[in-house]
């Protein structure tokens, strides 16, 4: 698979980058590796929390209309999480 890369440019404060240089120092990688994960990490951090916001908006407008759970499909579940019961010899 072919990956194009775009370059961007990213002004960074003297502490941020200076923070950033030092990090890469350490863990002895390049800051623009570092950078791009982070980055990365995020975007995929902001999607999970637009599905998350998505789900619960959804859940809270349909709560309580015909398309919220199944009751059928809520008893079984419920019936799946309760405790198994011993049974006496």
């Amino acid at each position: 698979m072919v990956t194009t890369v775009k370059n961007f440019h990213l002004p960074l404060s003297e502490d941020v980058y200076a923070a950033l240089r030092e990090e890469a120092a350490a863990l002895k990688r390049p800051a623009t590796i570092i950078a791009r994960e982070a980055i990365e990490a995020w975007l995929r951090e902001r999607r999970r929390a637009s599905v998350r916001e998505s789900i619960a908006a959804y859940a809270a407008k349909h709560a309580g209309t015909t398309a919220d759970l199944d009751p059928a499909l809520e008893a079984a579940s419920l019936e799946l999480w309760r405790p198994k019961r011993r049974r006496r010899r």
